[in-house]
């Protein structure tokens, strides 16, 4: 008889599990209690299935809360009043309006009210309506003296019982103060009991309830005629994603047929008959499992986004699907990468495959506003998330919470694993902050997935509204997934923006329209290949890293299914596994695989017996340990994160182990296998998502292959990317383009691409305010060009701090007159004329005689990585005070392997990383003079004794090494070279 329980989803407040707290209560013996967590209903679906796990009768309500007064409980007599609070509590979020006093009246909801409130209520002189029948007065153990002298004597069938649970004992109620501090942002010892709970909010023995309202027996049965009355029910095994498109699931598969079919002659022509085959045999299987509006809805967004011009790239398991390929949902051909098509088809698969649909960062908005406008806002949402207390983030808020300076809060978290003294304030925030490491913390909104409703949102949770204004349900994916939905990711990414903007500026500078979805094309294409094969993949999506570069030319990778391999072994625990290693060894000499068994060999051929992607450790759990393909898929998830049960890992690794037995592999075998398995725990793509980066990979190497000074442009203005944008501007030099300064005749707010030639954006100069930017182009097209500097002061009024910015970064260069000049006519001219419109007649330009200063390509350049960050006059080697370039340079590392040479590189980026010893070592990535990459190692000797000393050119002295083909230096001296000095510092 709880009818006002919390779980931890009381964000900050509770202390208990939806798991703990039935199990506590089931222990007690329980037979039914209400959940209501505060404001929210995070909680209620895992609540609902541990009820009907221990044989608990499951009550829904919520707790409403205004400023942290407690307003009243509502519970939900059925799912009808489940839905009619969560849309209360929604109406008032998304209109951003505060709580009423008095919760509306419902026949489907009970209203539970303070005993204080509902006391006044009697009392005061506001003369409010008497109680609905569906009110009641909570009162709590405590407050049972006052009833004798309370007018709610009177009204007996209206009080029920309040005791709150929300500890399992003293030490929950200990946690939950430094909760409530660490919310508040207050000093523990400061506290106020008005923001805390009672540390008698536990669940009880029965005798003991029975003893505390002795007096008042009734009381007890109000609350236990109450609750019998209030029931929910969620039916966990059924889809509650939209459940036709059309209107009638027999229209579904008449349309989603026709386009598949349509689909399947502009992909493959007439005459394919395998391609055929599996359409019709994954048309059967999405009609049979009830997937068809699925499809369809991800069609129609799909339609929409590309009759916009927006380009969209089509990943998860659903890019298995041959029916997604023809739909142009995704551009991954499954029959050309011989995908494993057991993990689309699984016909014991309860949910349909993912699809994680990525955009342009510039318009994936546009494409979620016209899901929500095209579903309605009452059937869709964006999925949410809960952010979870680290042990380092608990430890410096709960330093807080004991008034603890940063610095000691900072010295603290550098030292937590010494081993303080018992009895220390140490060892208390230690301990506290082991106990909130994994606690709920905020509720969030996932990056991407939208949920699109048969029934109302609302009646499975209400909506919060983030600072973006689209509703986010208040459950994760786990949640989502466990009640029967399926998300469909609507993502952003700069891959898609390089696109997006290389096509525009190639129509724009070129008169060129690319067909980047004629997949068959640009996967062939020599161009590309040989881009890919020299690892000349600077600013292509995936592959432009050291990393990556370094594997493709270890791999000598230079087609299409190998960078899909490519694509999944450079992942950080397939690479300290080993198993990197071991894949490109086996790829240059394939007559020296050995494979564990047949069976794998059948299985793994194609990777050289090396499990690489998702689907491999599918294949191996079903054919060579026997798990059906239902159990090998929950394993593979599990690997993959997106399983939280360790009961049913757990079960699955006796499935394995007791398969192998069954097939009378030995022990050693059996172990060497599943080690293999388990070092691809949560690192390894699935081959459909490897396939589908691989693809825009491709399409970003056709682009910079055909089109590279507008690819490299687009590049620069997405600012996305491994490398600062200076990286790609000396990219963009060495590619052949004239990369210019910001110019206010020629420049745009992003850097745009005339001919050959590149003008830096605006954008760019630092300090320079937008509104400044955007009125010099403004009036530009208005008006014309500007003919110097007065017309450009003349005609925008700009005043002298943003002359000086634009002078300095080099934008009045077309006049021809030195920049120390224009400074001078800057200052003399400020404040002559007011900005306006022209003059019918303009007067000619005043010719001021002033004297002529010197100038200096050094002080252009120290300007310049003043105002843009990096120089543009001269390149960061014609800045050192030596003309020395190195002993060799990165084209020549090749010939001197295993010699000791200098070598002269401009820092582009480091990766630190710890050895097992805890050591620090560096891998490094220079250019040379020329603009050529090089790599470097830096073991913990020379880490520590040649530190890096920030961005410049280095000189280098170390080894060079080679490994597949690939050459770098093993660095066992380095300094920094000095430059010349800023003349204006003299």
């Amino acid at each position: 008889m709880y009818l006002n329980c919390h779980t931890w989803y009381s964000l900050r407040y509770g202390t208990l599990s939806p798991e703990e707290l039935v199990g506590m209560a089931a222990g007690r013996g329980v037979s039914t209690m209400a959940l209501t967590d505060i404001n929210n209903c995070t909680a209620m679906p895992a609540f609902v299935q541990q009820c009907q796990k221990h044989g608990i009768r499951p009550v829904a309500g919520m707790e409403f809360r205004q400023d942290q007064h407690l307003l009243y409980i509502i519970l939900a007599r059925d799912n009808e009043g489940f839905r009619r609070i969560n849309a209360f509590l929604t109406r008032h979020r998304m209109k951003q309006q505060s709580l009423p006093l008095r919760f509306p009246v419902c026949p489907h909801t009970f209203a539970i009210y303070p005993f204080d409130t509902q006391n006044s209520h009697y009392t005061d002189d506001r003369h409010l309506p008497p109680p609905h029948p569906h009110e009641f007065a909570g009162i709590r153990p405590e407050e049972l003296p006052r009833l004798t002298t309370s007018p709610l004597r009177h009204t007996p069938d209206k009080l029920v019982a309040l005791q709150p649970v929300t500890f399992r004992n003293k030490a929950d109620h200990h946690l939950h103060l430094h909760l409530r501090a660490i919310e508040h942002n207050t000093l523990l010892s400061r506290l106020q009991n008005v923001h805390t709970a009672s540390p008698e909010e536990m669940i009880l023995p029965p005798e003991t309830r029975q003893q505390q309202y002795a007096g008042f027996p009734h009381i007890l049965k109000n609350t236990e005629a109450l609750l019998k009355q209030c029931s929910i029910h969620f039916a966990f095994n059924e889809m509650k994603n939209k459940k036709t498109f059309t209107g009638s699931r027999s229209d579904d598969r008449a349309l989603l047929e026709k386009l598949a079919l349509e689909g399947l002659t502009r992909r493959y022509g007439g005459q394919h008959q395998e391609a055929l085959r599996r359409v019709n045999g994954e048309l059967d299987i999405i009609h049979k499992l009830g997937f068809a509006a699925y499809f369809l809805t991800t069609w129609d967004i799909i339609r929409y986004s590309m009759s916009q011009g927006f380009h969209h790239v089509g990943r998860g398991s659903g890019a298995n699907s041959i029916v997604a390929y023809c739909l142009h949902i995704t551009d991954v051909d499954p029959i050309a990468l011989d995908l494993y098509f057991e993990r689309f088809i699984n016909p014991k698969r309860s949910s349909p495959p993912d699809f994680d649909i990525d955009y342009c960062w510039t318009t994936r908005d546009q494409v979620l506003d016209y899901i929500f406008k095209r579903h309605g806002r009452e059937h869709t949402a964006m999925l949410g998330t809960i952010s979870t207390f680290h042990r380092r983030g608990a430890i410096r808020e709960l330093g807080k919470v004991y008034g603890l300076p940063k610095a000691e809060i900072d010295e603290l978290i550098a030292r937590e694993y010494d081993n303080p003294s018992p009895g220390s304030l140490t060892t208390k925030i230690l301990g506290m902050a082991d106990r909130l490491d994994g606690f709920p913390n905020i509720r969030s909104i996932h990056a991407g997935g939208v949920l699109i409703s048969e029934d109302p949102i609302c009646c499975y949770s209400a909506l919060d509204l983030p600072p973006k204004g689209v509703p986010v349900v208040q459950w994760d994916m786990y949640t989502a997934e466990n009640l029967g939905f399926e998300k469909i990711d609507i993502l952003s990414q700069r891959g898609i923006g390089h696109i997006n903007e290389c096509m525009r500026i190639a129509a724009e500078n070129r008169g060129k329209h690319v067909d980047i979805h004629h997949m068959a094309h640009i996967r062939e294409d020599p161009k590309a290949k040989a881009l890919l094969r020299s690892g000349e993949t600077t600013g292509c999506f995936y592959i432009e890293s050291p990393a990556m570069r370094s594997l493709l030319k270890k791999l000598n990778c230079d087609d299409y299914s190998g960078l899909v391999a490519a694509s999944s072994i450079v992942r950080p625990g397939v690479s300290r596994s080993g198993m990197m290693q071991e894949y490109i060894r086996r790829k240059h000499q394939p007559d020296k695989v050995h494979y564990l068994h047949p069976v794998m060999q059948t299985l793994l051929q194609e990777t050289y017996g090396v499990m690489v992607y998702q689907e491999d450790v599918i294949k191996v759990c079903h054919h060579f340990a026997g798990l059906d393909l239902a159990d090998a898929d929950v394993l593979r998830r599990a690997m993959s994160g997106k399983y939280r049960s360790q009961q049913e890992m757990d079960r699955l690794t006796t499935r394995f182990l007791e398969g192998c037995r069954a097939k009378g592999y030995p022990d050693g075998l059996t172990r060497e296998v599943w080690r293999q398995i388990a070092s691809f725990a949560g690192y390894s793509f699935s081959k459909a998502h490897s396939a589908s980066f691989a693809a825009e990979s491709f399409q970003s190497l056709y682009l910079k292959a055909h089109y590279p000074l507008e690819f490299m442009t687009a590049v620069i203005n997405n600012f996305g990317g491994v490398y600062r944008s200076e990286v790609y501007f000396h990219e963009a030099r060495r590619l052949g383009g004239n990369v210019r300064l910001p110019c206010i005749n020629q420049s745009r707010h992003m850097t745009r691409l005339k001919g050959n030639d590149m003008y830096i954006g605006l954008v760019h100069i630092r300090q320079l305010e937008q509104r400044t930017v955007l009125q010099i182009i403004n009036e530009r097209m208005l008006n014309g060009e500007y003919r110097g500097l007065e017309d450009f002061i003349r005609r925008t009024g700009q005043g002298l701090e943003a002359l000086l910015l634009l002078i300095r970064a080099g934008c009045f260069r077309f006049t021809g007159q030195s920049k120390a000049k224009l400074l001078w006519q800057a200052h003399l001219l400020t404040g002559r004329k007011q900005p306006g419109s022209p003059a019918l007649f303009e007067p000619p330009a005043s010719k001021l005689q002033l004297p002529e200063p010197d100038t200096s390509p050094v002080q252009d350049a120290y300007d310049e990585i003043e105002l843009l960050g990096f120089p543009v006059s001269v390149s960061p080697f014609g800045l050192l005070q030596t003309s020395f370039r190195g002993d060799i340079s990165a084209a020549e590392m090749t010939g001197y392997k295993g010699k000791t040479v200098r070598m002269a590189g401009w820092l582009v980026t480091i990766k630190t990383v710890r050895t097992v010893n805890q050591k620090i070592m560096h891998f490094g990535c220079f250019t040379d003079h020329r603009g050529n990459f090089f790599d470097t190692t830096h073991f913990p000797a020379a880490a520590s004794h040649y530190p890096f000393c920030g961005q410049g050119v280095y000189l280098l002295k170390g080894e060079v090494t080679e490994e597949f083909g690939h050459p770098s230096l093993t660095v066992e001296k380095m300094a920094k070279l000095a430059v010349r000095p800023d003349p204006k510092a003299d």
